[in-house]
């Protein structure tokens, strides 16, 4: 009987801690949230309802439509550049590019990359750059529209992306790598510039896409 009671709570403990663990290993949401409260079944429920990154409509490398619709059923990472920037961008896409080649092909992932200068970064002028960067099929999409939509989409990422005459190249973005998840849930942001940013968003990547394995 003993033996029965102890394998029961030894068993207890480690679903317990399981839990624990599996719940201290998924990534936080970040952004604003609300308290919602409704009536459920004649009861009184509360729940939460997590920041969004908000409907979009751009126009992709390929010169077709890219939206928030074509990341359903994904995570993925955003980032803001532009071609001709002189300064972060070059180090930003040398590590999205090894993003990309880590989870190329994987079906559950995609990248964005928006430009912020559309006058001159054409769809052709990003598909000749996405061809350069050796770039292939639709995983990673490079988004151009008006830039006060893209500057507007820019702020839904709690990111900067702007028109600064002080700024080289006369545009200011942010250098980071946003992580979002199926649910359009802000889940990460991370140093673009740096391998131990694009190493960490990696990593999380993985932890992500586990959490999904587990619902």
């Amino acid at each position: 009987m003993y033996s029965v009671l102890k394998s029961s709570i030894s068993l207890a403990v480690f679903l317990f801690l399981a839990a624990c663990s599996s719940t201290e290993n998924r990534l936080p949401i970040m952004g604003e949230r609300d308290v919602i409260t409704k009536e459920v079944d004649g009861k009184t429920v509360t729940d939460t309802a997590y920041y969004q990154i908000p409907g979009f409509r751009f126009t992709n490398q390929d010169s077709l439509p890219v939206t928030d619709k074509t990341f359903d059923g994904k995570i993925y990472v955003a980032d803001f550049f532009f071609i001709t920037c002189p300064t972060i961008c070059p180090k930003m896409k040398t590590q999205m590019k090894r993003v990309y080649d880590q989870f190329k092909n994987n079906p559950d992932v995609m990248l964005l990359s928006y430009t912020i200068d559309p006058k001159h970064d054409t769809p052709a002028v990003l598909k000749e750059f996405a061809t350069s960067l050796g770039i292939t099929g639709s995983q990673w999409q490079f988004a151009t529209g008006p830039k006060e939509e893209i500057f507007k989409t820019g702020k839904s990422y709690m990111v900067v992306a702007q028109e600064d005459a002080g700024a080289p190249g006369g545009l200011l973005h942010s250098g980071h790598f946003v992580l979002v998840d199926k649910e359009k849930h802000v889940r990460g942001m991370y140093d673009g510039t740096t391998e131990e940013g694009a190493d960490k968003l990696m990593a999380d990547m993985d932890r992500l896409l586990a959490e999904y394995k587990t619902k």
